[in-house]
């Protein structure tokens, strides 16, 4: 059995429609959260292209950063795929709620998910939104690896 890539050695730009990293982020929500992310017959690039909702997903790195962002979710966030999957995800928040989105990433670490998330984030021009009801989601592996973390959302509204 071949076990999924590390996020961190694929190159980023491969994952936007990359099978494999679909699989690890369907995959893993659907082990951990116990729902389907997509539909049957939705694949990597229905994901990527025509959702209209956000899945944004960040590496292991000591300092995360994101490798994924569908479309929704640089539209969402206002950076183009080179720029998203460049930008620590702690860039996503400005400062003061830096410490409220740590809590949230570690609590997704000790919980494996939490769902009706609530969070200001900040868009490349300095937008302010909230995040309604979303799900993170921890990026397990079919052999139980830990990949990184992953948010989607559907809901947002500016602040």
């Amino acid at each position: 059995m071949t076990s999924a890539p590390e996020i961190p050695e694929i190159k980023a730009a491969d994952l936007s429609i990359d099978p494999t990293f679909f699989e690890l982020l369907t995959g893993s929500f659907r082990r951990i959260v116990g729902t389907q992310l997509v539909s049957e017959g939705q694949g990597p690039d229905w994901l990527y292209h025509k959702a209209s909702f956000v899945v944004v997903a960040h590496n292991t790195d000591a300092d995360p950063r994101f490798v994924y962002a569908n479309k929704a979710g640089q539209n969402c966030f206002e950076y183009p795929w080179d720029e998203f999957v460049t930008l620590p995800s702690r860039l996503s928040a400005e400062l003061p709620n830096r410490a409220e989105r740590q809590r949230l990433l570690d609590a997704v670490t000790s919980n494996g998910f939490i769902s009706d998330y609530r969070g200001l984030r900040i868009a490349k021009s300095g937008r302010r939104f909230w995040i309604e009801d979303g799900i993170v989601w921890q990026l397990i592996d079919r052999d139980g690896n830990h990949r990184g973390q992953a948010a989607t959302f559907s809901r947002w509204k500016d602040a």
